[in-house]
């Protein structure tokens, strides 16, 4: 019974017409061989599965073609199929990863002052060339400085900075890219035509989009998906095979988001919980929603009609404001590269979660009452001067001045920023910030250097509206990069749901029932499962 060749090796690229994702590395080799402006040596970097090793390969049947020196070569000749099988006795292949010796380059350096055995020229490939030693590297320079006329290297690695600069200079270099997703499932689907096996668009989508630029990776996930699907793919089983997050359970989540629903987010955290779902690769695919849903808002162009859950992502796009957009999409970010410094995955996640609903309009939760807020004057006042200019430096610390008047003498500045109706990144700037001067006449507030990022012209312009409309009339605000008392908002928050956090966790390790379950059946208790329940 013969056995099958895999993908990635039966659908290799045998010229450079087949190529796909490089058309700029092709056009400058295709133009050299054409006009016989020919290198001594060339480098080749880029990421795995990109193509590095296959336009070696392309080249060196290029240099050695019966049909002479050209850009296409014929394929059918000795030196071109015995190039395909590997066996050209004059390409010599090197894998630099094991070995990495200086004596092993220079047996292959003596082999090179000796001519071509049937070959034009004899070539030399040498793989993850950046992990020779420094010796070796040595031993390849001196030959590189005066090559034999008979000779080319091609050099391939993932990491050309660990290349020695003597060496780079003496190279052509080539810097291959990661191939765009669009063109990775276009060539599987053209291969799957021809291979006669069933597959969906969506499918190919989810494959392309796990190989992350890398055609030999999406090869060899199609050919697992084949396996996996007993000969057809189908988008359910290439979702199991991969592990990928049910897409429904994100849009859900960011529909829970736009209804204001705080329970309902937490119901589907708990599902996806109880699935043993991944939350790092739920924010991981959380986010690239995200991305999606706001290139459907700013040029919708730019997403396919094929695109999975394509009606989906543009209901998001109407439904959520394009600040929020932006906001979540930062917000997630931030959450899974924390999540390993959450307590467990669970709270990390849902934590995660819970910042994008705090920083979505007021009133988001269905079980919190709403705060009472004062009524504001009917007509937004402009402001006499504009908001100062950020200062760079930060200041020490320093209390908040006495400069009250009647209609703000009760408020702080974290009662007061609630009540701004303040939404997305704006109301995120109000809560990482403090109040030094806070009356109805002047606003003075300093940012953390952590979070100037926020110090937008645009956020500090909504604020500014806002206390305009709630002291109905013109306002001086300033911004100043620095702290007080690092009593911000958010962190008065923060300390408020550590304290509930650890009301909640002594409550029950003084409850009598736990105690008496610790002491007769050397229980343990989980603290990372305790939740405060909110009155």
């Amino acid at each position: 019974m013969s056995q099958t060749q895999v993908l990635a090796r039966k659908w290799r690229p045998k010229k450079f017409s087949e190529l796909t994702g490089q058309e700029h590395v092709v056009r400058a080799l295709t133009n050299a061989l054409e006009q016989n402006r020919l290198h001594h040596a060339y480098l080749f970097t880029g990421t795995r599965g990109v193509g590095k090793t296959t336009i070696a390969r392309i080249l060196a049947k290029s240099l050695n073609c019966e049909t002479g020196v050209t850009a296409s070569p014929c394929g059918v000749c000795p030196a071109c199929l015995q190039i395909d099988s590997g066996s050209f006795i004059d390409l010599i292949e090197l894998d630099a990863a094991s070995n990495t010796q200086v004596d092993n380059m220079r047996e292959l350096l003596e082999n090179a002052l000796y001519a071509p055995t049937g070959g034009r020229y004899k070539i030399y490939i040498i793989d993850e060339v950046h992990m020779l030693s420094k010796s070796a590297f040595n031993a390849m320079l001196k030959t590189l400085e005066e090559p034999p006329a008979h000779v080319k290297f091609v050099l391939a690695t993932t990491d050309p900075q660990k290349i020695p600069v003597t060496v780079l200079s003496r190279c052509l270099q080539f810097n291959l890219k990661q191939i765009p997703q669009a063109q990775i499932a276009g060539h599987l689907k053209n291969i799957l035509q021809q291979e006669n096996v069933p597959a969906d668009d969506v499918s190919l989508q989810l494959i392309a989009r796990a190989a992350q630029g890398s055609m030999r990776d999406a090869l060899s996930l199609l050919d697992q998906a084949i396996a996996f699907g007993e000969g057809a793919i189908a988008e359910t089983g290439v979702r199991d095979m991969l592990g990928i997050i049910d897409q429904g359970y994100l849009f859900d989540l960011l529909e829970a988001l736009a209804q204001k629903n705080g329970v309902q987010l937490l119901t589907l955290a708990d599902e996806m919980e109880a699935q043993c779902l991944s939350f790092d690769l739920a924010l991981q695919d959380l986010a690239a929603l995200l991305h999606r849903i706001a290139l459907a808002q700013t040029v919708p162009q730019a997403i396919g009609e094929d695109t999975p859950d394509y009606a989906r992502i543009f209901e998001l796009a109407r439904l959520l404001p394009p600040d929020d957009i932006q906001l979540f999409y930062q917000i997630a970010l931030h959450g899974r590269s924390d999540l390993s410094l959450a307590p467990d995955e669970y709270a990390g996640f849902t934590m995660t979660l819970l910042r994008m609903l705090t920083f979505m309009p007021d009133d988001m939760t269905t079980d919190r009452p709403a705060q009472p807020a004062k009524q504001p004057a009917a007509t937004i006042a402009q402001p006499q001067k504009p908001p100062s200019p950020v200062k760079p430096a930060p200041v020490a610390a320093a209390p908040v001045e006495n400069t009250r008047n009647a209609d703000a003498s009760n408020l702080g500045w974290p009662q007061l920023s609630q009540q701004l109706k303040l939404t997305g990144m704006a109301k995120m700037l109000a809560q990482h910030s403090e109040a030094k001067v806070l009356s109805a006449d002047s606003v003075e507030l300093y940012v953390p250097e952590v979070h100037k990022h926020l110090l937008d012209k645009k956020y500090q312009d909504k604020i500014q509206a806002a206390l305009d409309t709630y002291f109905g009339k013109p306002v001086r605000l300033s911004f100043t990069v620095g702290a007080l008392s690092g009593l911000t908002p958010a962190a008065l928050q923060q300390r408020e749901e550590q304290q509930k956090q650890a009301d909640a966790i002594a409550a029950i390790e003084q409850d009598p029932v736990v105690q008496e379950l610790i002491e007769q059946f050397d229980a343990k208790l989980i603290v990372s499962t305790i939740k405060p329940i909110e009155q």
